[in-house]
């Protein structure tokens, strides 16, 4: 049998083997007989050498076009069973996957409630810009022209072409200063919101944080009002049985100030990591509002008074929960967050 009938044969055994391949076991035994260096294709080549002259090109073609479909049968098969080994067989008798209900962050769970609280006892809920003026942040609320919080060490303050004056609010209390301009006595309500101070990140402070103010001011209101409103508040967040201390302090846009510790609901105010020992958790600051803050707000302060309060949601997260570092609020880890679903 000459080569040239020798290479026909061939073809046609390469193209019958190619409809019995059936698995990657099969493409790699079809390799081994066709492919290799012992294999068929190679002895043919091997013939080639004492074929005459003139029928070298001829033969060499056929033996080209033999190989080249040896190899295509062979890729075409690895592809296919490679892509099919990667697929895993599906267990029907494997329990299902439950689905993960997601759940609300515990700030938003935390504001959601104090929220709640105080709109049971009527206060409305007012809201304002994170991007405000120096007037509504600190001259409203009678801060001094050459008071620190001003200074750059503690506000961040907006790179505008026209103006100088724009700045991250510092606190919610610039939503108290929109309120009184907008609204007439009596006004009852709390702002909730984001703040921004330019401080360094620690386990005890952020850049960015969350704040709830509150504001109360009608005909005839008193310290005692103030007072009533903190601890009733207290009482349903906290802990019904809880003792007060009001501990005189220093706002400006307040006179006169004060300090708002509880007794630890923790601990029952024997002491314990969470109060630093001491028996007490300071809750909130608090105060009278200033009759500077009236009347630059356009309410006559011989006519009006009226209380304000404030506090962070971060610290009242952290006091609930127990969790000692701010930033692992912040941080989206699934198994922190994730213990803390309704």
């Amino acid at each position: 049998m000459s080569l040239q009938e020798e290479l026909q044969q061939l073809r046609r055994t390469i193209d019958d083997e190619s409809r019995t391949i059936a698995s990657a076991q099969d493409a790699e035994a079809f390799r081994l007989r066709h492919l290799v260096k012992k294999g068929t294709i190679q002895a043919c080549v091997e013939q080639l050498r004492s074929v005459p002259k003139e029928q070298k090109p001829q033969i060499g073609k056929l033996l080209n076009e033999v190989r080249t479909l040896a190899e295509s049968i062979h890729a075409n098969a690895v592809a296919t069973y490679a892509a099919a080994s990667a697929v895993k067989a599906m267990d029907v008798t494997l329990a299902g996957r439950g689905v993960r209900p997601g759940a609300m962050h515990p700030i938003t769970q935390t504001v959601d409630r104090l929220v709640g609280i105080f709109a049971s006892m009527g206060f409305d809920v007012a809201e304002g810009p994170d991007i405000e003026d120096d007037a509504h942040n600190f001259e409203y609320l009678n801060f001094a022209p050459d008071h620190p919080a001003r200074d750059m060490q503690d506000t961040f303050f907006v790179d505008a072409s026209e103006r100088s004056d724009i700045l991250l609010r510092t606190h919610t209390s610039s939503v108290q200063v929109r309120v009184m301009q907008q609204m007439k006595p009596p006004i009852r309500c709390i702002m909730p919101g984001r703040v921004y101070r330019n401080e360094a990140v620690s386990a005890r402070s952020l850049a960015e944080f969350h704040q709830i103010e509150g504001l109360y001011i009608d005909k005839g209101v008193s310290m005692a009002d103030l007072k009533g409103t903190i601890m009733a508040f207290a009482r349903r967040f906290y802990d019904e049985n809880a003792e007060f201390r009001f501990r005189t302090s220093f706002f400006p846009f307040t006179e006169p100030s004060c300090e708002v510790d509880m007794s630890c609901f923790l601990c029952k105010g024997q002491g314990c990591r969470i109060c630093k020992h001491s028996g007490w958790l300071e809750i909130c600051g608090a105060g009278m509002v200033h009759p500077n803050v009236l009347r630059a707000c356009g309410i006559d302060p011989d006519e009006y008074s009226g209380f304000a309060f404030g506090f962070g949601v971060e610290r009242v997260v952290m006091m609930l929960t127990g969790i000692d570092d701010i930033r692992m609020l912040y941080e989206n880890d699934v198994r922190i967050i994730g213990q803390f679903a309704p």
